[in-house]
């Protein structure tokens, strides 16, 4: 096949053999071309080929859109996920971690490395979890001369240090939670700060999120053990129990800003999302955008937003989250440096394919390039995210295994299904996240697409695991009252214990 330009249109010639011009190579042909024409060539790095360093629905998002790009994918899987859907959604897959344990082996940065290093791989989308907010990775990344999907290794460091990131905050003009300046030395300091501010505090973890390391304390007698037990949830699962005290807010709503940046400092927001209904600190139900949030608010989110990202020199995607309280006062609480489980949401109502973005952006192109330009961009209607898990109700919706002997799924319009292991002969591994597949249903208003979420759910069907009812959708735990004609959202108690 030859490409030429002649006279400023775009002549294709098509040499076929005996086996045919497959439609991959012409698009990746013509994607190409536009690319070299398209961004300034000293900064612009073509991606042929990306790794995913991630298992489950996360990997099988980010290769389809690598797929629709033209870009060849390689997986990588620990040899408990030898028959993992991810592996066989890839171009190529490799062994990681040989003769380590599950979670071990997709936190191996040598090996992924390695892998990376030996099969010409050009960059490495980190997913969700695991390596995807370790400075450490995306600087190794580096030395290897392969690309990291997300920002620099100095920016994911100053947004993975949460006091740092709160300095950040305070310096780019944006409100924070009154808290401690630095991770506190002792049980000593936590004493004065509540003396200072008053209950209810919450301790949390400076290194790490995901509700570990979270305590609330509303009585000073509370004090010494929610202090021990924080840190030692925080050592655990991040390996520093290092805290930080802050005000605890009642009953906030939870809103988070999505953001992307380029290597040219062009930043933009693309609306914000509501992740108030949790549960154990742990988001269950988003919707996007937020709903009956004052406008004058919503605006002071979205710049708060893209200012601190401009002040750390932010490139790819983001999200600076943020907490509301009753009289609509907003307070920073961290950014996570790196694409969400909740992605999904926003790109319904905006139209963005944030990992398409992703990925362009790391190339070297330039938002405006990509069309991506703030005042283009524009609200859709309305999304809902549910999280479809394999928890046992009668332990506390503790996660649950086993295999999934029937699995029938919601579906049809307004509906999108992101899943990796939701169908009938799967085995739910104990090793990992519960989640077993996300539904998201969007339509033109909000009663619309929680419409489309109650009808999607009530067509859901699964048993297995070690009973039927261990299977449950997030929306049915999480104060959503679900019937085959309609869901109803409880927001009073917002913030679930």
């Amino acid at each position: 096949m030859l490409i030429k330009p002649i006279g400023g249109r775009m002549m294709m010639r098509f040499a076929v053999g005996r086996g045919g011009l497959s439609l991959l190579a012409v698009r990746r042909a013509c994607l190409l071309y536009r690319s070299t024409h398209s961004a300034p060539q000293s900064d612009y790095r073509p991606i042929k080929k990306v790794m995913v360093a991630n298992r489950g629905e996360i990997a099988i998002r980010v290769f389809r859109a690598c797929t629709e790009l033209g870009i060849r994918t390689v997986a990588v899987y620990s040899e408990q996920d030898t028959g993992q859907m991810h592996r066989q959604k890839a171009d190529e897959a490799y062994l990681i971690g040989k003769g380590q344990t599950p979670v071990a082996a997709y936190l191996h940065i040598p090996d992924i490395i390695q892998v990376a290093k030996d099969n010409n791989v050009d960059a490495i989308h980190p997913g969700y979890g695991f390596l995807s907010e370790r400075a450490d990775f995306a600087q190794a990344c580096a030395d290897a001369g392969v690309m990291f999907i997300g920002p620099s290794p100095e920016t994911v460091r100053k947004m993975g240090d949460k006091v740092e990131a709160r300095s950040l905050a305070i310096k780019a003009g944006v409100p924070v939670v009154p808290g401690t300046d630095s991770p506190i030395a002792c049980l000593q300091e936590a004493q004065v700060f509540a003396q200072t501010y008053g209950f209810p505090i919450i301790f949390k973890a400076a290194y790490g999120g995901g509700g570990r390391g979270m305590r609330v304390v509303r009585e000073y007698e509370e004090l010494e053990e929610n202090y021990q037990r924080a840190y030692s949830e925080a050592l655990t699962a991040f390996g520093n129990g290092s805290l930080f005290v802050e005000k605890f807010i009642e009953k906030p709503r939870h809103i988070e800003v999505q953001i992307l940046g380029d290597k040219f400092g062009n930043v933009i927001h693309l609306y914000e999302r509501d992740c108030s209904i949790q549960r154990r600190h742990q988001k269950v139900v988003e919707i996007a955008p937020a709903f009956q949030l004052d406008p004058h608010l919503r605006d002071r989110l979205h710049a708060d937003a893209v200012n601190l990202a401009k002040q750390v020199g932010y490139e790819n995607a983001g999200t600076v989250e943020f907490l509301v309280d009753k009289h609509g006062k907003h307070y920073f609480i961290e950014v996570n440096s790196r694409l969400q489980v909740e992605h999904t949401v926003t790109e319904e109502i905006t139209d963005v394919d944030l990992v398409h973005a992703q990925l362009r952006v790391c190339e070297g192109r330039s938002l405006p390039e990509l069309g991506l330009k703030q005042d283009k961009i524009r609200v859709n209607g309305c999304a809902i995210q549910c999280r479809v898990t394999t928890e046992d109700p009668a332990r506390g919706f503790q996660p649950d295994t086993g295999r999934i002997e029937v699995f029938r799924s919601g579906e049809g319009m307004g509906i999108r299904l992101d899943s990796a292991s939701a169908y009938q002969g799967a085995v739910i591994s104990p090793h990992y996240d519960s989640l077993l597949v996300k539904v998201i249903a969007s339509g033109k208003d909000l009663q619309t697409a929680a419409s489309k979420m109650s009808r999607a759910l009530a067509e859901f069907r699964v048993r297995g695991v070690k009973g039927e009812r261990s299977v449950t959708s997030g929306a049915q735990e999480s104060q959503w009252t679900v019937s085959k004609k309609h869901v109803v959202l409880k927001l009073k108690g917002r913030q679930l214990s």
